[in-house]
């Protein structure tokens, strides 16, 4: 991948799991980054070695306030929108926040994106658009009906993309982000993310809960590979502007089987407990991913070579 010197991104959400990647990685090919968040789900210490960087920009802001919108997008030629409240359960607990957040600050970015003729507008939608579609692999343009609040507003953010790039000519790339998983992704917390969470309690000897019977399946995905689709998304073709492309390796793994794995990694022999299934999770993803192939993703990290990494990261950081 190569970029101009010159060239400039800003990450929304860059104190986040995925944006604190995307903004080392931006920073170790040469090119300046501008991180944007307010730390309600971010971390400073997923920042604290690139703050004193002389090509990293922090603004302490809200993607609700359009005028920090507008701050942060002035001079900048990539935008990669990750700024966003997850979590399914959550989002079944706080519909109006999710709106206020997901929904409505998208919205104020694409519009400051507009204003400051960004080049192309990169951003994060996910894999929970599919809601109950039966259909394995997953193809963009076969979804079903959607399960929780977080998907309506995924989708509502694809939708508000597609317009922007179909009236006002802005390039729009929506990444459907599967099951994401990787160094610095927050294990604590009631809607903390399986494998991390799997990996902090197996440290401490104790046993997970899986929701459900295990053997619901996901396709997971490592980071290294979002990484490398959000940077893609920026040198792709204009045709596949407005578009939506499914990001994970193309693989499916059941709980029951990323739970052994992770025993086997950690040196571990805990019996899981088996809990209720969570409302809104869907039983099985695994992603098509063709079509991102041809926007230029090509994925190099399969669960066993991303999890085996993942697992040493946390060892020395938990």
């Amino acid at each position: 991948m190569r970029f101009q010197p010159n060239t400039t991104f800003l990450v929304t959400g860059g104190a986040g799991f995925i944006g604190s990647n995307l903004c080392e990685a931006i920073l170790a090919q040469g090119l300046f980054v501008r991180c944007l968040d307010n730390f309600s789900t971010g971390k400073r210490d997923n920042i604290a070695d690139l703050e004193n960087h002389p090509r990293f920009e922090l603004i302490d802001g809200d993607i609700r306030d359009s005028e920090t919108c507008v701050k942060a997008c002035e001079n900048i030629d990539f935008v990669l929108h990750q700024a966003a409240w997850g979590s399914v359960p959550r989002s079944i607990e706080m519909p109006l926040a999710y709106e206020e957040i997901n929904i409505r600050g998208t919205l104020n970015m694409l519009q400051a994106a507009r204003e400051c003729k960004v080049r192309k507008f990169v951003y994060a939608s996910s894999s929970s658009v599919y809601g109950d579609s039966p259909q394995l692999p997953k193809v963009e343009g076969n979804e079903g009906k959607l399960l929780s609040p977080y998907a309506v507003t995924k989708h509502v953010n694809e939708e508000y993309a597609a317009q922007y790039t179909a009236h006002y000519g802005l390039e729009t790339y929506g990444l459907r982000y599967f099951n994401v998983f990787g160094r610095r992704q927050d294990p604590e917390g009631p809607y903390a993310a399986v494998i991390p969470k799997f990996i902090s309690t197996l440290l401490q000897d104790a046993a997970p809960v899986i929701n459900g019977d295990g053997k619901q399946s996901r396709d997971f995905t490592y980071i290294e590979n979002v990484v490398d689709a959000n940077l893609k998304a920026c040198l792709a073709s204009s045709e596949y502007a407005g578009h939506t492309f499914n990001i994970a390796y193309g693989e499916q793994i059941t709980l029951l089987s990323m739970y052994e794995t992770l025993c086997k990694l950690l040196g571990k022999n805990i019996a899981p407990v088996f809990g209720q299934p969570r409302a809104g999770d869907i039983l099985h993803s695994l992603a098509d991913i063709s079509k991102a192939r041809k926007m230029g993703y090509s994925p190099m990290f399969d669960f066993a070579k991303g999890i085996a990494q993942c697992v040493e990261w946390y060892k020395s950081n938990l």
